[in-house]
């Protein structure tokens, strides 16, 4: 299937959202936070705006098209530069709209290159620093390299993938441990309180503000059991449980995941991204009623240093794309911000 791409002088998301059909399938979410901002885009500028299909293409599988521009990857937050690297002092390179796309030679790219010392260290989670012996665009070992945009290229030259939306300033992993997609898993649990649709959010520890709970996918582990674990870590501190207790809230938390609505599956843009490795995740909405919200006990654990129940509104500020991601939850509630 060709790539998709919608170029407008002026537009809002939700036409572009109800615009787009190929055949007589629609295509499923805007790509969250890339090349449309929340209000109409400038008339000034050119945009480019891309699309999730949830259409079966290899197994499966879910094929994204991919032809967007991201934002929070390249230091970039409302429209304000940033270039500093999360936890970090080491700044990107600055990467113009222009330049951002691989298949777009760019002889003056000097991109900075930076891993942490906390992935070079080594620890169970990260690959080792040389990315030549990876193979990439497949199930390795226990460890899914394949991306929901299809299949990625790899430079010739290092051996390192490159990122599918393009040039992020930066080289190396940064904070992610995978070269490639680094699989992620995001559960948004919603309930309606006197008329207004809340979800359950946490506050992240690393500074990056509130944020939908979730994380990485393990290596062997499959998306259904990380929705669950990273729920119960970060929202329910299941770790510092007896395993008693723990047993008690992951029986509950079975209850509360048993049906579950796809949200999103894709590429995220994400300020932690490079040029050599992303995010990527499954956002899944878990709708429960009140005897079962009554039940959930809310505390933070793990990564969170806080946790509520907070009203989906429309000035509501999240971590990456998780705004955009609630957004599409609400929709299935019937509620438009």
């Amino acid at each position: 299937m060709p790539p998709c791409v919608c170029r407008a002088a002026a537009v809002t998301k939700q036409v572009v959202w109800r615009s787009l059909v190929v055949g007589s399938l629609s295509i499923g979410n805007v790509a969250f936070g890339w090349g449309i901002k929340d209000k109409i885009v400038s008339r000034s500028r050119t945009c480019t705006f891309a699309f999730t299909s949830h259409l079966p293409f290899s197994g499966s599988r879910t094929a994204s098209i991919c032809r967007m521009l991201h934002y929070k990857a390249r230091g970039l937050d409302d429209a304000v530069e940033k270039l500093s690297y999360p936890g970090s002092e080491v700044k990107r390179a600055h990467v113009p709209d222009e330049h951002v796309k691989f298949d777009k030679p760019w002889s003056d790219y000097q991109p900075v290159e930076y891993t942490a010392t906390s992935v070079l260290a080594g620890p169970v989670w990260a690959d080792s620093q040389d990315a030549s012996t990876i193979s990439f665009n497949k199930i390795d070992g226990k460890i899914d390299r394949q991306s929901f945009t299809g299949e990625y290229k790899i430079d010739k030259e290092t051996g390192r993938p490159l990122n599918p939306v393009g040039r992020t300033g930066m080289t190396g992993r940064g904070l992610l441990g995978r070269w490639g997609p680094n699989h992620a898993a995001d559960p948004i649990v919603t309930r309606f309180l006197e008329g207004k649709l809340q979800f359950i959010a946490i506050k992240r520890k690393d500074g990056g503000g509130w944020a939908i709970p979730g994380g990485m996918v393990e290596a062997g582990e499959t998306v259904s059991l990380t929705l669950k674990r990273e729920f119960g870590e970060e929202a329910m501190d299941l770790n510092s449980k007896s395993k008693e207790e723990a047993d008690k809230i992951m029986a509950k938390i079975d209850e509360m995941f048993a049906h579950g609505i796809e949200i999103f599956k894709g590429y995220v843009d994400d300020p932690r991204n490079t040029d050599n490795a992303w995010m990527e995740t499954v956002a899944m909405n878990f709708h429960v009623d009140d005897s079962i919200a009554a039940e959930i006990k809310l505390e933070a654990g793990d990564d969170a240093g806080a946790v509520c129940w907070m009203d989906i509104v429309p000035d509501l500020k999240l971590y990456a794309s998780h705004k955009s991601i609630i957004e599409e939850a609400a929709k299935k509630h019937g509620v438009v911000l």
